[in-house]
């Protein structure tokens, strides 16, 4: 009978190697935190935007402008709405920037401005390319963004199971970024501004043909310190938005900068001072044609002076008596 010495025994490759031939590993701890719950980032990562919702694993179908077809959870939707909305919404941000400061700075003049303004101007406020170019978008951006925190909320609330006043009370809400911030700031100034130039003159006249950067320069001439600390505040944190948010939407913000950077806080640092420095020159621009072209114009004589006095009575903090 042959000893056990004498049997040929196959070689173990992995001296880790169990029972037939199974590598033992180290169990991996089980991921307790929801994704939603991890992201501190008002804007989600592409990567986990895709994964949210119930049949984000199998759906890989993709259609126009790279979305992804499929079932997708409520964020996952949200954020693209977020996202696509701001796109529409800069190809009227970039009319209105020319028409408003570079013109203005370029010909130095609020009246050879306002015949570009009268050419240019019915591209993006014609009955059908208004809504789609500033309306729609504006509206469903501000609306996605409210929606998308208060769900976020409401998944926390839920997780932590909260059910009384004082649970919820205890339970912080998700954390809000600058860029969101800034966004929330801009609402009643915009709103103030779209009030003021579209909605005012179609209540009050009947139509808005007669607003352009002159009815601005009026404004300026009756109420010089409080329409320069209200476009000054409309312009700085409008700009600080789109630019702060266009550079999340194309992966460049600081937070956003790979974990494998050999220098990761040192890009960190030149991405923030770059994006301050982009936004600081367009407020720049847009300030020097708009404070210092528009706002230093005067008012308006005659008949057109008489209509502009009239539509700036109706602001109780602006009314001229």
């Amino acid at each position: 009978m042959a000893s056990l010495q004498d049997v040929d025994v196959p070689p173990i490759q992995d001296e880790d190697a169990g029972v037939m031939g199974l590598t033992e590993v180290d169990p991996s701890p089980v991921e307790q935190t929801p994704i939603e719950e991890r992201e501190k980032s008002y804007f989600p990562s592409e990567q986990q935007g895709e994964s949210w919702g119930p049949g984000a694993a199998g759906a890989n179908r993709s259609g126009t402008l790279g979305l992804r077809l499929g079932d997708h959870g409520v964020v996952w939707w949200l954020t693209r709405a977020q996202r696509y909305s701001s796109y529409a919404f800069t190809l009227f941000t970039a009319f209105h920037i020319t028409n408003t400061a570079l013109l203005p700075l370029l010909t130095r003049s609020v009246s050879e401005s306002n015949r570009y303004l009268l050419l240019t101007r019915p591209y993006y406020q014609s009955f059908l390319t208004e809504p789609l170019l500033v309306a729609i978008p504006l509206v469903a951006h501000i609306s996605s963004g409210i929606a998308l925190r208060l769900y976020r909320r409401r998944k926390s609330l839920q997780r932590y199971g909260a059910e009384t006043k004082n649970d919820r009370r205890t339970i912080p809400w998700p954390a809000l970024s600058g860029t969101s911030a800034l966004g929330y700031a801009l609402v009643p100034f915009a709103g103030f501004h779209v009030w003021t130039t579209r909605i005012l003159p179609l209540y009050a006249h009947g139509d808005s043909s007669l607003i352009n950067l002159s009815y601005i320069s009026h404004g300026f001439a009756l109420h010089p310190i409080i329409s320069a600390m209200g476009f000054t505040a409309l312009v700085g944190i409008g700009v600080w938005h789109f630019v702060w948010g266009a550079a999340k939407w194309m992966g460049f913000a600081p937070s956003q900068v790979p974990a494998y950077e050999s220098q990761k806080t040192l890009v960190r640092k030149r991405r923030w001072y770059s994006i301050n420095a982009i936004s600081a020159v367009v407020t720049t621009l847009w300030l020097a044609g708009g404070l210092g072209v528009v706002g230093r114009d005067g008012k308006v004589i005659g008949w057109i002076g008489k209509e502009y006095d009239d539509l700036y009575r109706y602001i109780p903090f602006l009314g001229t008596g």
